[in-house]
Parts: C-alpha cells; sequence; structure tokens
C-alpha cells in the first residue's frame, strides 16, 4: 500500500464541497488514514510550498491557503500518489479532464480546490508537516 496527502483547499472548503470530495475520495478506493481541518499560520502556508519561493504567485499563494480552513488528509491505497493526481486533474481547472475535482469544484489554477503530493517521497515529507506518526491509523 502506498501513501499520499491530499489538501482540500480554503475554496472548496467555503464552498461546502469537501463532503463531496472526501465521498469522490473513497469511491476512488481511497483509505483515510488520518484528517483534520485546520488554518494555515503564514509560517505552515510559506514553508509548504518553499518550493514556489520566488515565482510571481508564491505571496498570492500564502494569501490564499491562509484565507480560511482547509482539510488535510492522509490517504492510503495501491499506487496512491498516481492514482489521486489523476482524480484531482490537471492544476488548471479548465484544462482539467472532465469529472475531476478540480474541473468540478476548482476556480483557477490557485484556488483549484484541492492540493496532491507529486511523488510518495513529497507525500510523507507533506503530511509529517500535518500529521505525528501516533495520529496516523493502521487500517
Amino acid at each position: 500500500m502506498e501513501r499520499t496527502l491530499t489538501i482540500i483547499k480554503p475554496n472548496a472548503v467555503a464552498a461546502g464541497a469537501s463532503g463531496r470530495i472526501l465521498d469522490r475520495l473513497i469511491a476512488e478506493e481511497f483509505v483515510i488514514v488520518a484528517l483534520k481541518m485546520i488554518f494555515l499560520s503564514r509560517n505552515d502556508a510559506s514553508r509548504f510550498y518553499a518550493v514556489h519561493r520566488g515565482r510571481a504567485f508564491f505571496a498570492d499563494l500564502v494569501d490564499f491557503m491562509t484565507s480560511g480552513p482547509v482539510i488535510v488528509a492522509v490517504l492510503e491505497r495501491e499506487d496512491a500518489v498516481a492514482r489521486l493526481r489523476r482524480v484531482v486533474g490537471d492544476t488548471d481547472p479548465p484544462k482539467a479532464a472532465e469529472g475531476t475535482i478540480r474541473r468540478l469544484f476548482g476556480v483557477d489554477k490557485t484556488q483549484n480546490a484541492i492540493h496532491a503530493s507529486d511523488s510518495a517521497e513529497n507525500a510523507c515529507a507533506e503530511w509529517r508537516q500535518f500529521f505525528a506518526e501516533e495520529e496516523i491509523m493502521i487500517p
């Protein structure tokens, strides 16, 4: 089994889409092994998106990710990273395939409803920013 991290972003939480997104993930046979709703501090958001530091959109991304609550979750299933990335769709919602989460709930490249880790290694580093090992359940 493989694990990955997802974050339901502030726009999707504010729009009341969190339940539908979680239902979709469960329907895709992900097991939720850790879940919580939090407010990201500017420091947390800056650290999480540090790979984008120096890019023109970095400040706007940090502002957005700290604008309201997010839901962070560790998901588990076979091929979790690749499968989640297919389910969420392209970063730019209008370019995302029909039926993907970003196509259904995203607004633009920043407010694209959901984060999906891009590798198993990054997923592990990312979830450790939000969860202690004892908070992650063994299914």
